[in-house]
């Protein structure tokens, strides 16, 4: 599973996000638009932070933990 999240470099949630994501074991890369605009029109990404996975948007915005879970299928 390919695990990335699209954000800008001012996001305020993009760490909290992948701190989360360490804390559930998932490993996962950071994409900033700035870096890849090409990306980011691909996934029509117009906030910050989006969750992608295996190169579908899953989620925009800061999911809960819960969230997360479900959306990788992780156990509770």
């Amino acid at each position: 599973m390919d695990v990335m999240i699209v954000a800008t470099r001012q996001c305020s949630h993009c760490p909290n996000l992948s701190k989360e994501l360490d804390a559930l074991g998932v490993p996962h890369r950071i994409v900033f638009v700035e870096d890849d605009p090409v990306l980011a029109e691909a996934l029509a990404i117009r906030h910050s932070p989006n969750l992608v996975v295996d190169g579908q948007v899953v989620f925009r915005g800061q999911p809960s933990e819960n969230e997360l879970r479900q959306l990788l299928q992780l156990p509770a």
